[in-house]
């Protein structure tokens, strides 16, 4: 009887044990893709560029994980990795305003509360349709169409420097009455309330139009420590926007019953094979002429792509021998379960080299970023700025981060279960 007891107690714990090591995985086009990515870019640089970023590129592969681990220390940080494409409806997309501060004003709710504590909502945005060149406002006491450039300038001045502070956005009634150019009655007007019904579903595209400006500046100031971070994460979000799976709302397969899918994709399959199947030469950088437009066009070609990403892992899951799909094996020191390598390479092939084209591009399109803000900035020369160390700050910044990754959870939507 005891006997039989001891391998029950065995296996329980074989069980609680393979249960655990099921759900870990090391996140993003794999820690080992972005990594991989972010160094392949290095050589596409010119001489001019290359005193500086060969030099110093185990940092820029090594950091290349950076802002996935931001993700456990602020709720600001999740949102810059993704943008969920079909919740504005189908492509083009041409409703969706390219522009930052446009999108923002045109997709944050606004209501109006009086005096008296009540409040109304006086716009609510449309994802399916945006707004082009005025906003519809209903007020209790009638409609105002209000030009968009217009409250663009309110929106600026008072509302977007909240972006960051606050959960409730909110002016005093007067700063927005004063457009309405006496039209509508306001004299029991307190104050209106914004809400930001964008940001959840991802800023990626504006975000790397941001970074592209940032990284400019950072050129221009010739500040080693800071161009160098800003390039390396610069890099991971670049290469997140290659992602199909980063541009729409099933990113986990979760709403089709294809969990895990993600880190299949982005993580499972380059680890497996792009050391040793794709091609590591893309080419030299090129300038990009329209940064905004570029960077649009990367996030749309990866939404194109989506359908074939979940269509055929859903058929192989379907048509492929059910016991040669998963597997045990080591990962970090540990034992998971994973995609079997067979199934791996039937779903590459599947796809038709769709991975390795993304890697590739992930590549360039990096390489060519750090050479347009180079460009842009004067092309500096960069000899000089070769030989750097981590200021304390840096260190102390850097520590926290990976402080809240190793011992948090993350702030905002994970991409893998």
């Amino acid at each position: 009887m005891l006997k039989k007891y001891s391998w029950l107690l065995v296996f329980c714990f074989i069980s609680v044990g393979f249960t655990l090591v099921q759900s870990f995985e090391d996140p993003k086009w794999g820690f080992f893709g972005h990594r991989r990515i972010n160094r392949l870019a290095v050589f596409t640089l010119p001489p001019e560029m290359m005193f500086l970023f060969k030099s110093n590129i185990d940092y820029i592969t090594e950091h290349a994980i950076d802002p996935d681990k931001r993700r456990y220390a602020t709720r600001h940080e999740a949102v810059r990795h993704y943008m969920d494409l079909d919740h504005y409806g189908k492509l083009p997309f041409a409703h969706v305003p390219r522009e930052w501060t446009d999108a923002l004003c045109v997709f944050t709710d606004v209501y109006l509360e009086l005096k008296d504590g009540r409040q109304f909502p006086v716009y609510i945005s449309d994802p399916a349709k945006g707004a082009k060149d005025s906003l519809t406002f209903s007020f209790p006491s009638g409609k105002f169409q209000m030009p968009i450039n217009k409250y663009r300038s309110f929106y600026i001045k008072n509302v977007q420097p909240q972006y960051y502070e606050d959960e409730e956005w909110s002016t005093d009634a007067q700063l927005l009455c004063a457009l309405l150019e006496g039209v509508v009655p306001c004299d029991s007007w307190n104050r209106f309330i914004f809400k930001d019904k964008m940001s959840e579903h991802g800023i990626l595209p504006y975000h790397l139009a941001q970074m592209q400006r940032r990284l400019t500046a950072a050129f221009k100031e010739k500040n080693t420590e800071l161009l160098l971070r800003l390039a390396t994460e610069f890099g991971h979000y670049i290469g997140d926007a290659h992602v199909p799976l980063h541009t729409c709302k099933n990113y986990n397969g979760q709403l089709t019953n294809q969990d895990g899918i993600h880190a299949f994709w982005e993580s499972r399959i380059p680890e497996l094979f792009a050391d040793t199947e794709y091609d590591p030469f893309v080419g030299k950088a090129t300038y990009i002429e329209d940064p905004l437009t570029y960077y649009w066009q990367i996030v749309l070609d990866s939404h194109a792509l989506v359908d074939s990403v979940l269509a055929i892992e859903l058929r192989l899951r379907k048509t492929f021998p059910e016991d040669r799909q998963f597997c045990f094996d080591e990962r970090l020191g540990q034992v998971v379960r994973t995609q079997c390598k067979e199934f791996a390479e039937a779903y590459q092939n599947e796809l038709k080299g769709q991975i390795e084209e993304r890697f590739r591009s992930s590549v360039l399109a990096i390489g060519s970023a750090w050479y347009t803000a180079w460009v842009d900035a004067g092309q500096p020369d960069l000899k000089q700025s070769k030989e750097w160390t981590l200021s304390e700050a840096e260190k102390l910044r850097m520590e926290e981060e990976e402080k809240a990754f190793q011992s948090g959870k993350a702030k905002g939507r994970e991409h893998e279960n």
